[in-house]
């Protein structure tokens, strides 16, 4: 990379800055030296971004020696992670029952840039299903379930900003076509019904096999992602699943919601 931003307009400031911070909390204690050499950062370089380190207060110089260390601030940067590890332990025992009840598979999943990852499933405890679904596999937003539950409960701004990100590209929705300008009445009919839907999910590894209805899980008033029951496209229409599952579905929600509600955010 030349200059302070590299391909696809990455700044490279902070890129540096992300390693030297990654290269101290792994070590607990480093020289200056030790900054540059671990992080693969100058030395110059390593110096200004330990002083802004320290002026942010997320290290510390150690008391008679010229070491660095981090500070209690370090914890912030994995708030995130934290509580959608919470939703996974939380969520755990009711989606294995909810599977056990209804025998199809149910996934949680939480939102990364436009974006929804599953975060847990309970595929390999039941034979109906066509693929195993690990955490990390990711779902377009409009063209999943899920996804559509995330963007009709989470916070207007949040919302628009997620639209936004879909403008000037061509979006479908249960494989149709679909303008920008419609997405609003959709969500607001998802917020009537306490669920999202889509039919025959191209995004799988087994393209338009599948269905699925998500409904959100919120910690207090915090939306923290969604779950979602996941059935054969060929075995039963969107009616028939909805009059079977979705409130079976919306209770096990609220359960998870109340194992996370009032825990620390």
């Amino acid at each position: 990379m030349t200059g302070e931003t590299g391909k696809r307009g990455a700044i490279r400031a902070i890129s540096r800055g992300i390693a030297a911070l990654q290269a101290i909390n792994r070590a607990g204690s480093l020289t200056m030296t030790d900054i540059a050499v671990q992080s693969g950062v100058p030395y110059p370089t390593a110096c200004r971004i330990v002083q802004t380190l320290l002026e942010d207060g997320m290290i510390e110089r150690e008391p008679g020696r010229k070491r660095y260390r981090p500070t209690a601030l370090v914890q912030t940067l994995s708030v995130g992670y934290q509580i959608e590890d919470r939703l996974v332990t939380a969520a755990r025992n009711h989606i294995v029952a909810l599977t056990q009840k209804v025998t199809w598979p149910v996934s949680v999943s939480t939102r990364v840039g436009a974006n929804m990852m599953v975060r847990d499933s309970t595929h390999s405890l039941t034979p109906l299903t066509f693929h195993v679904y690990y955490p990390g596999y990711t779902l377009p937003m409009l063209e999943s379930s899920s996804g559509k539950a995330y963007l009709a409960f989470c916070p207007r701004d949040e919302r628009d900003a997620l639209l936004r990100t879909f403008e000037g590209s061509e979006q479908a929705i249960d494989g149709a076509p679909v303008r920008l300008s419609d997405i609003p009445k959709l969500l607001d009919l998802i917020r009537q019904n306490g669920y999202a839907t889509h039919r025959r999910t191209r995004h799988t590894e087994n393209p338009g096999k599948t269905s699925s209805i998500s409904t959100p899980v919120f910690a207090g008033e915090h939306l923290i992602g969604t779950l979602t029951l996941i059935f054969f496209a060929s075995a039963m229409t969107m009616e028939a699943a909805i009059a079977q599952f979705a409130e079976a579905l919306k209770e096990t929600a609220k359960a998870v919601s109340a194992a996370l509600d009032g825990g620390p955010l």
